[in-house]
């Protein structure tokens, strides 16, 4: 199952998810209908009221509809709200110490690996259990959470196989689900709240006789067990089995089997329950179980038995060990591991000769070790002065303005300057001109991980910022007379990054799920992949034709001879709508778009930004893709460790 295949799934299991909360919601109204023939003293004479039950049916349902509505409008900034409701406090690399520091290591690296933007980390420091969680709509907006006896107790390879899994949330499609699941559930754990209160005032209700407030509280705090017990049933139905998908994703991705399987043997001897309030409405979240044993045992649990998670990584461990085995026969020294990483730095898409597209389609949302390994390489490779740049907001945006600057016109550089020096303060232009001349002596293949390192920090902005740095750096494009390919990259991944602090409450949502109602985009983007890659007219409409046969229902569409002239402008305005196409749509255009790229089996540096670009955009994240000849068998091994 790829990366498409899952979204699909968990907007399959939304719909499981609506269809057991519309049960119990009725099994609710029928256990306050009965509960409210007997407060009044209807049950010995009929039992069937159809009356009162409209009228019961109709105000828990507004009840439950208006309170899980404002949950869901709740959380529509995403998963950094959950973090904050459980007791979290973002952690920055200036402020964090040395576990902190590597856990954010780890984080980043994993993030590399896959193709997608540096996750916040919130750090849980009254929770001294060990556990971790992935939230956030989609995987531009992941926050990830962590507890502080988990950085304690766990060795950095522990970690890592922790960190994995959480990635496998953010990149299945997961985390949207389990936001839903909150806002949903919030409704149902209403009715016990409400029934809390009433019990809280029976002192003053015992006096009324007619009308027992008490009592009513008290079948309501009743009922509302039931409603509990119904949330944890739906959330085992819906996450237990995307824990197991997760610990093999996250062996997949380490290829290291004593990480997770030490994590998940601490977990038998410690504790993973939080002492937040918030826990419950969380619970399926976690990596661990959050919550007290249940005295139904493991039927309410949301999470798999230990034991049996165990007994099936130690399956997988016994093939993945094999294979790390293997790799550690032809391990280089230190020394040859930087020589061998600093080639990686080149690779990217370009000289992925043998490369095919269904690879590319393949690779979509998901981590091998050699990503990882490719990741780290790069990572250590770094000068100092840029990893510290990506740690400090002044900084981190002096960088997103040097990623701007031309570095091979003089002429043009000096314009953007001047320009620059008129609406930014100089110290921060003489930052930007430090860090400009540090970029240029790297490969560019570095550029877009450098734009992902610094985007955790510069979401600290506040929303008018983060425009205004957008509009800066446009101004700076402005600036040269004409719109490079890399700028235009640069623009569309920057804004992309940013969306989740520019406008924090935006959620996208599939509104496209035929083919007809986005031909017309699908055809601009192939055409900007097809002129980028090629220079006579021949070959670019050839290119152009092949991505085009590949859509769906290519048939049944009018076809243009030659590609659709575009520019810049129109192509980010096709990819806007192309990211609300469903999971399918998006699994066919990045398909056509990578024949398009890989039918010379050639890919240049310019196609390989522009369709990593495109597909980032689409939120479907495209890991770095390796030259298989020139560094696989390297990377395969592993790379200098970081703290």
């Amino acid at each position: 199952m790829n990366f498409f295949e899952h979204q699909d799934r968990a907007r399959q299991n939304t719909q499981q998810l609506i269809g057991l909360f519309s049960l119990s919601i009725a099994v609710m109204i029928m256990a306050i209908y009965i509960a409210t023939l007997f407060v009044f003293r209807m049950a010995p004479r009929i039992w069937w009221h159809p009356g009162l039950f409209l009228y019961v049916a109709g105000i828990t349902i507004i009840a439950i509809a208006l309170a899980s509505l404002y949950k869901i409008a709740y959380l529509r900034e995403g998963g950094s709200v959950i973090a904050q409701d459980l007791g979290g406090r973002l952690l920055l690399p200036e402020t964090a110490d040395e576990q902190g520091r590597q856990l954010l290591n780890i984080v980043e690296e994993m993030a590399i690996a896959s193709g997608i933007s540096v996750p916040e980390v919130y750090l849980l420091d009254r929770e001294t259990s060990i556990n971790t969680f992935a939230a956030g709509f989609t995987p531009n907006d992941a926050v990830i959470g962590v507890t502080r006896g988990t950085l304690q107790h766990l060795s950095r390879d522990e970690l890592q196989g922790v960190i994995g899994h959480e990635f496998s949330h953010i990149l299945n499609g997961d985390m949207r689900l389990n936001l839903r699941l909150v806002g949903l559930l919030h409704g149902i754990l209403f009715i016990y709240s409400t029934g809390e209160l009433l019990w809280r005032i029976r002192g003053i209700s015992r006096q009324d006789k007619g009308f027992p407030l008490w009592a009513f509280g008290l079948a309501l705090m009743l009922i509302g067990g039931i409603g509990l017990l119904c949330g944890r049933l739906i959330k085992a139905a819906v996450s237990r089995q995307r824990e197991f998908l997760a610990d093999a994703s996250a062996l997949q991705f380490t290829r290291n089997p004593n990480g997770l399987t030490g994590v998940l043997q601490k977990l038998q001897q410690m504790d993973s329950r939080l002492i937040s309030p918030g826990a419950e409405a969380a619970s399926h979240m976690f990596f661990g179980n959050a919550l007290k044993p249940s005295l139904w045992g493991d039927m309410f649990s949301t999470h798999p038995p230990l034991a049996e998670r165990i007994r099936r990584v130690g399956g997988l461990s016994n093939v993945y060990d094999g294979l790390r085995r293997s790799n550690l026969t032809a391990m280089p020294s230190r020394n040859q591991m930087r020589t061998s990483s600093q080639e990686s730095l080149t690779m990217g898409f370009t000289g992925g000769d043998n490369a095919t597209p269904e690879q590319v389609v393949n690779q979509v949302g998901s981590v091998t070790p050699e990503h990882f390994a490719h990741a780290q390489a790069l990572l250590s490779q770094l000068p100092e002065s840029l990893r510290l740049s990506v740690r400090e907001q002044q900084s981190a945006m002096a960088l997103a303005l040097a990623l701007a600057l031309d570095t091979e016109n003089l002429q043009i550089q000096e314009r953007q300057i001047a320009w620059l020096r008129d609406v930014q303060p100089a110290d921060l232009v003489e930052k930007t001109l430090e860090l400009s001349s540090e970029i240029s002596q790297l490969d560019p293949s570095i550029r877009l991980p450098l734009v992902d390192l610094a985007v955790p920090v510069l979401r600290q902005n506040s929303a008018k910022e983060c425009q205004r740095l957008c509009k800066c750096v446009h101004g700076l494009v402005i600036a040269t007379g004409s719109l490079s390919l890399w700028h235009f990259v640069l623009q569309l991944i920057l804004w992309h990054r940013l969306q989740p602090s520019i406008n924090p409450t935006l959620v996208t949502t599939v509104e496209f799920t035929a083919i007809k109602e986005i031909w017309p985009d699908s055809l601009l983007v192939l055409s900007a992949l097809a002129h980028v890659g090629h220079s006579q007219p021949d070959a670019i409409t050839y290119a152009f034709r092949s991505g085009v046969f590949r859509l769906p229902k290519a048939g049944e569409q009018e076809k243009p001879d030659t590609p659709i002239k575009c520019n810049f402008t129109d192509v980010k305005k096709s990819i806007e709508r192309l990211r609300l196409a469903s999971p399918k749509l998006k699994q066919a255009i990045v398909d056509a778009c990578a024949h398009t790229v890989l039918l010379d089996n050639k890919v240049t540096p310019s196609e390989a930004d522009l369709l990593r670009a495109i597909a980032m955009t689409l939120d479907c994240p495209i890991p770095p893709f390796l030259n298989p000849q020139r560094s696989l068998s390297k990377q395969k091994q592993s790379s200098p460790k970081r703290s």
